[in-house]
Order: structure tokens, then C-alpha cells, then sequence
């Protein structure tokens, strides 16, 4: 079976418990405008343009079939609307600054790549499914658990939530765990701030608890988007009504070190300028978990 991925990331720390092998599966129903990975935002590959390392040799502007490259001297430019992402341009720059944002990978060969791992995967590390949002790639995410666990490796699904609940009925038996991310309880808010509603992903997060998963819910705290106390309380005190299956919570500090991905992809960042929280506010606004006796962090 075949998927789209932009990314293997071998030796994360960041993704679940212990080391990881994360594999970033490419497309995204939501649009966080602070979001670290817009190349995953399509299923479909993109073309990225590095000015740095570009030697102006003009081989893309002489093997572009639909002419989108332009040197004008020393100006250089690229006509988007006109490209296709057909890869050939990339495909002659020898330089890198050329290069498609995702490529089609066999299960067999992903799985390859993550069996390799394997011992380095202690302490429940393992492989992890993330994005992107991977449950908009049902049939090929559920292939990479399904191997993954034939291999006894541990696994775990990073998951916005935002797709229809028989979808995470299917991965269900091969999930170890779930990230789930949890943006902010406001609706109004969430829809401003990400494109869609959050009705749909707070409802299948409630039958993940009902369904016995393991859950780790991680919220993103993103300066004036969720970062008040009373959005903190109200997140803790949904979190509570949950029967089962959260084993805590992790709150991830806002930081811009994607917003240099922006530019490459002729996408303007909406969170240019904004700074992550202080590590005392950041440390207040856990406080209503603890309260409610969720713990902080998950014990990744």
C-alpha cells in the first residue's frame, strides 16, 4: 500500500513515549495559522524555493514546461498560480534550493525504515504516526500500525482529532496511544483561529475515553488564542468528565522556529512577531490540572 508522507524523523524525543521513529503523513482539514508544518498542509507535493542556496544557473527556468521561473538580472521570481507541481525544475536543481514538499512511500518501505529502530525503542518508544493529520490517510495509517505491532513495536497516532469517529474505530486495535491534540474549548475561537469547528473533535475525543484508549491529550498554548485561565479551567474541567483513558496532559509552549517554512512554500506566516510564554506563566496555567488531579506531562 501507498501514502503520502513528507517526513521520516528518526530519534524524536518529542512525539510519545521513550525514542520514536515519527512518520509525517502529508494533508490537514484544519488551518492553525501558528501551525510548525504548513508543507504537510496538502496531501499533494508542493513546490519550495530555498533563496539562500540558489546559484542562479537558470536550469528550472529552461526545463519548467509551463515557463514559472523567471530571472530578471539579479531578480528571480516564481509565478505559483502558473505551477503544477510537476517536480521537473526540482528534479535539475542540483543546488537543493529546489524541492517538492511530499512523496508517495510503500508501507513495506516506511516500515523498513522503522524496524531499524527497533533497538533503540526502550521505555515503550516506537513508531509514531503524525502529520499533517493522519487520520485523512485511514487505509495507509492503519497499514503502518498494523506492521508496526506485527513487529512488536510500540505505537501511537498524533492526531488533531478532526475527522469522523469510525475512522479512529479502525486504528483502534493497533493504537498504543493517542496524542490528542486539544486547541482551545471555545468554538467561535476555535474556528478564527483554525479553520474548522471543534464540536466534532471534543465528541470523538469523549468516545475515545468511552472505547478505553490510551490518551495523552497536548494542548498548544498560543498567545492570545488559548492562553487565559479561564480557557485552561474550562479544557481541565471537560478533561475530568472524560471516564477513562487520559493518562494526563502535556502543555507545549508556543514557539515560531516553523515560521521559516513559510517563505520556501509562498505562504505568508500569520504568527510573525509572536512570542512563546514565560516558563512562570506557562507554569500558572497548569495549575487548574493539577487541581483537578490530571497529571501534567503524561509521563512521556
Amino acid at each position: 500500500m501507498t501514502g503520502r508522507i513528507f517526513d521520516i524523523q528518526r530519534f524524536s524525543v518529542h512525539d510519545g513515549p521513550g525514542i520514536r521513529t515519527t512518520v509525517f503523513l502529508s494533508g490537514c482539514n484544519l488551518r492553525c495559522f501558528w501551525c510548525h508544518n504548513p508543507e504537510s498542509h496538502e496531501t499533494e507535493r508542493r513546490l519550495q524555493y530555498v533563496e539562500a542556496k540558489c546559484v542562479g544557473c537558470g536550469k528550472c527556468a529552461a526545463a519548467c514546461p509551463n515557463g514559472c521561473h523567471r530571472f530578471d538580472g539579479n531578480e528571480r521570481a516564481i509565478d505559483r498560480p502558473s505551477c503544477v507541481s510537476c517536480g521537473v525544475c526540482a528534479s535539475v536543481c542540483w543546488s537543493g534550493a529546489l524541492t517538492m514538499t511530499s512523496r508517495t512511500e510503500e508501507s513495506g518501505r516506511v516500515l523498513g525504515i522503522v524496524a531499524l529502530d527497533k533497538p533503540f525503542y526502550k521505555n515503550k518508544g516506537g513508531m509514531t504516526v503524525s502529520g499533517g493529520e493522519p487520520l485523512l490517510q485511514p487505509e495507509f495509517t492503519e497499514e503502518l500500525l498494523r506492521g508496526a505491532k506485527e513487529k512488536g513495536i510500540h505505537t501511537a497516532v498524533d492526531t488533531a482529532g478532526n475527522a469522523p469517529f469510525p475512522v479512529f474505530e479502525r486504528l483502534l486495535p493497533f493504537t498504543d496511544l493517542f496524542l490528542y491534540d486539544i486547541k482551545v474549548m471555545d468554538e467561535t475561537a476555535h474556528i478564527r483561529s483554525t479553520g474548522s469547528g471543534n464540536r466534532v473533535i471534543l465528541e470523538n475525543l469523549m468516545s475515545l475515553s468511552e472505547a478505553g484508549a490510551e490518551i495523552l491529550v497536548r494542548i498548544p498554548v498560543i498567545p492570545g488564542v488559548n492562553d487565559s485561565m479561564e480557557n485552561m479551567e474550562e479544557t481541565a474541567e471537560f478533561l475530568t468528565c472524560l471516564k477513562r483513558g487520559v493518562r494526563g496532559a502535556e502543555l507545549l509552549n508556543f514557539h515560531p522556529l516553523g515560521g521559516g517554512k513559510y517563505g520556501p512554500l509562498g505562504m505568508k506566516y500569520e504568527a510573525e512577531g509572536m512570542k512563546p510564554l514565560s516558563a512562570e506563566r506557562m507554569k500558572e496555567l497548569t495549575a487548574p490540572f493539577g487541581e483537578a488531579g490530571i497529571r501534567i506531562g503524561g509521563g512521556t
